[in-house]
């Protein structure tokens, strides 16, 4: 008789990441690796391998390695990932970060999707030895930030800039895949994407069944389900997008790993009551005018959590997921009470049969300047695992909290004895409105909102 052992699962792994964006505003280029002094000190690698991390998001990005075009200077990432593999650590190389590539292209150039995979195919025969890529992170925030809200360069505001922009970055992920799986066929797509979900008044629904709708398309585009079926179809075509570029989309296979970046600000909610805020807050979208809010801020119950979402992800898509972005600007203790909650919800999800590999202490080094989402720079600083405001990153609680993790202990940290505030009454700092109910995103009949 032949005894069939059952494989265990691999245990939930620690990951981390470094936050590398590299955004344009106007003529001047912000760079987080610079800010937070990462870029001068290859000594990093040593503290983040101590912190028991499996694997890192690590950039080689494309505006810092390619100044200009057929100039490549690789010897900074040379380094690093040298490093890297000597400890252990896997890279997981990401190649555009919330940016719109080297000044010599942009995210609406035709020529993105194109340019982006040739240098794609120069960091794979560079180092040969890595399997794991996110050519283009957040392609939809990216895209909403650059073409809709004007917020990054190229500063546009419009429909048409944001479905080409996401359309350019989507090839461009696809492309830059194919050029690296030429070089190197066991490379695998990490493909991340912010995710939350929309609630609002019920005069707003219409609004928030399109948001619901739109969080999804950078998975729905790389996933190959954009055709003539798929709710936002018209509304891409309408925008420019052809079906010849739909096609090219469909033709690929989808991501090995969908990345999930998720923060406190991910979930939101749309309030027509606009005397209860600030008159900074109200925007529109030609038929209501309304406030775009965190729904922590008002809504007092039916806001999803981590374990909702993840599990709606999974059950939309049958892929493995790792949350890629593990991250709150706010005291150590919240921050250790943040990652904790995910932590918790990823290991229910793999209790319920959810394949979710691993979670990210993201921005290791912290940050800068993201409360004004990268638009000024004001040396803003919130810090992660280390803290670097005195040019030495200094482990914090949450380093030690995080190195307990990847040794397996359960200990609870004392910080844990108290719920985060997002979970707290006194979070609500607007009055809650009556109902905030949620349709379900994928059983819901998207409508384009007036105007788009």
């Amino acid at each position: 008789m032949t005894t069939i052992t059952r494989q265990e699962p691999a245990p939930l792994a620690l990951w981390g990441g470094v936050e590398c964006t590299v955004n344009r505003v106007g003529d001047r280029v912000h760079d987080q690796l610079h800010a937070s002094g990462h870029h001068h000190r290859p000594c990093d690698i040593e503290r983040i391998a101590g912190l028991g991390v499996r694997a890192v998001r690590y950039p080689v990005l494309w505006e810092r390695t390619e100044p200009s075009p057929g100039r490549r200077e690789f010897a900074w990432s040379d380094r690093r990932l040298r490093l890297l593999r000597a400890r252990g650590v896997t890279p997981i190389v990401g190649l555009v970060h919330h940016g719109s590539g080297p000044r010599h292209t942009d995210l609406l150039d035709p020529q993105f999707p194109r340019l982006l995979a040739d240098f794609a195919g120069a960091v794979a025969r560079r180092y040969p030895w890595v399997e794991l890529y996110t050519p283009v992170n957040e392609p939809l925030t990216t895209a909403r930030f650059s073409g809709l809200y004007g917020h990054w360069y190229p500063h546009h505001r419009s429909d048409a800039s944001f479905c080409r922009a996401l359309i350019h970055q989507c090839l461009a992920t696809q492309r830059a895949m194919r050029e690296i799986q030429r070089i190197n066929p066991a490379a695998r797509l990490l493909h991340t994407e912010d995710l939350g979900a929309t609630l609002s008044t019920p005069a707003l629904r219409y609004q928030a069944e399109f948001e619901n709708r739109r969080r999804f398309l950078s998975h729905d585009l790389l996933g190959g389900r954009v055709g003539r079926d798929h709710p936002l179809y018209p509304y891409l075509l309408k925008f420019g997008v052809t079906e010849g570029e739909l096609a090219e989309l469909r033709d690929q296979p989808p991501p090995d790993l969908l990345g999930v970046n998720h923060y406190v600000t991910s979930v939101r909610f749309l309030d027509d009551r606009i005397e209860h805020y600030p008159a900074g807050l109200v925007g529109g979208n030609g038929r209501h005018h309304y406030v775009d809010v965190e729904a922590v801020r008002v809504c007092d119950d039916a806001v999803p959590g981590p374990y909702e979402l993840l599990c709606e992800l999974a059950a939309r898509y049958g892929l493995p997921i790792a949350v890629t972005e593990a991250h709150l600007a706010c005291h150590v203790d919240e921050q250790i009470r943040w990652f904790d909650e995910l932590w918790r919800a990823a290991l229910r999800c793999r209790e319920a049969g959810v394949d979710v590999r691993a979670v990210t202490a993201w921005s290791l080094f912290g940050a800068f300047d993201w409360h004004c989402l990268v638009t000024r720079e004001t040396g803003r600083y919130e810090p992660g695992a280390f803290d670097v405001r005195d040019g030495t990153p200094r482990p914090t609680e949450l380093a030690r909290y995080l190195a307990g993790l990847a040794r397996g202990e359960t200990a609870r940290h004392p910080a844990l004895a108290v719920p985060g505030w997002w979970r707290q009454p006194s979070r609500l700092i607007y009055p809650s409105p009556a109902s905030s109910g949620r349709e379900t995103p994928h059983h819901a009949d998207a409508a384009v909102p007036p105007g788009a």
